[in-house]
């Protein structure tokens, strides 16, 4: 490989070092500090850059410090694209989630350095809130696709996909929400399976393929009162 050849790869290479670097600095100053006490500015001074090299990577630094969790519905959609066709659509979910909270590479995600800290703060400040619902939501736009494909339904008419991904979902959040309160970081894969297990059965059972019909059909006519003279 030449020389110019090499230096679009040594260029991204060191974007991506750049973009670590600042990401790790507001996750950093943010969780020992508060967020309302770090500036974008000090990000930028702490990864030895300039305001303008931060705004190049990210919008805000709620986007900065957010980067430590981009990827999780990634790896959550990985593994839900992996689990096998015939599993109902729920339990492939459910079981993408836990695949992701125990990573055997990465080490379990709830036991990760700070993450908790992370989330304890997220329920405290809004915007910080906000920023991590836009991820979360990306994430699930990808889960309800996935399952769509493993139907074989057209998710703009068919209405299975999203309810199963917004159950599942809502399942995590709840049990995030109650792991943030409970404040005890390694109770959260039971309070995942403790929250799905709440969701109703009938959700878990496969579903026959949809059958749509043309409901376009004239409504009964309403008979007349009948008059007595």
């Amino acid at each position: 490989m030449s020389t110019e050849q090499r230096e679009p790869e040594r260029r991204s290479r060191k974007a991506r070092r750049t973009r670590d670097t600042l990401a790790r600095a507001a996750f950093e100053l943010v969780l020992d500090r508060g967020l309302r006490k770090v500036t974008v500015e000090e990000i930028a001074e702490a990864a030895d850059v300039d305001r303008r090299t931060f705004s190049r990577y990210f919008r805000s630094k709620e986007d900065a410090v957010l980067d430590a969790v981009r990827g999780d519905g990634d790896r959550i959609n990985e593994s839900l694209r992996a689990r096998p066709a015939a599993e109902p659509p729920l339990t492939a979910y459910r079981r993408a989630v836990l695949d992701w909270l125990d990573d055997t590479e990465a080490g379990p995600w709830h036991l990760r350095p700070r993450i908790f800290d992370l989330l304890v703060l997220a329920e405290e400040e809004p915007t910080l809130y906000a920023a991590y619902h836009h991820i979360r939501v990306d994430a699930q736009e990808e889960s309800i696709a996935i399952l769509a494909d493993r139907l074989g339904v057209d998710r703009r008419v068919d209405l299975r996909p999203a309810v199963t991904v917004a159950a599942g979902a809502g399942a995590l959040l709840a049990a995030q929400a109650a792991w943030v309160r409970g404040g005890l970081p390694a109770a959260l894969p039971a309070l995942v399976v403790q929250a799905f297990d709440a969701l109703s059965p009938d959700l878990l059972a496969p579903a026959p393929p949809a059958v749509y019909q043309d409901r376009r059909t004239a409504a009964p006519q309403k008979e007349a009162p009948h008059h007595e003279h």
